[in-house]
């Protein structure tokens, strides 16, 4: 795996949980909006695209410090199936506005279709977004991730997505 995404999900997630929620109680459990979202993006093997995928992520109401419990199911073009589930630290305290930046990052299991070998079915997925809130419309959003399997196996080449993401927040 791309370790620079859990390395950057942890520093920042864990900086935010230290400012913003340490001077009461760190990890305590907190409300936060659910969110069923739906991604659709180009897959890239060694940074030739390779298919389209599409990926529903829902957000738990719920948050530990900064870290939002999340699921995930994806399906690409190849019948390459991946499931997961995982956190997610999003910030909303850019310039006041409506934009965010997401970080998440979730281990699942990786079924092949017609795809490329990755080697373990252990795969850790670690994302990298930005967009914008739309009201009570929801928020668009522009997604890279990373799948590999850590270095469980010699075979671990990696799959990367860039997509866009529709996410709906529940009252």
């Amino acid at each position: 795996m791309d370790s620079r995404f859990a390395v950057f999900f942890f520093i920042m997630g864990g900086l935010d949980t230290y400012l913003n929620d340490c001077p009461t109680k760190c990890m305590q459990e907190s409300e936060a909006p659910a969110r069923l979202a739906i991604q659709y993006g180009d897959t890239y093997f060694q940074e030739d695209v390779i298919g389209d995928e599409i990926y529903a992520i829902y957000d738990m109401p719920k948050r530990y410090g900064a870290f939002q419990p999340t699921f995930g199911a994806s399906l690409t073009s190849d019948d390459d199936f991946w499931v997961g589930a995982g956190g997610k630290w999003t910030t909303d305290r850019i310039a006041g506005g409506p934009v965010f930046i997401e970080l998440s990052l979730m281990p699942g299991l990786y079924i092949s279709g017609d795809g490329p070998d990755l080697g373990f079915p252990l795969q850790f997925r670690g994302a990298l977004g930005a967009g914008v809130h739309l009201g009570d419309a929801g928020s668009v959003s522009v997604f890279f991730d990373h799948r590999s399997n850590a270095n469980a196996t010699e075979t671990n080449p990696g799959i990367e997505t860039l997509g866009i993401r529709y996410s709906y927040t529940f009252d």
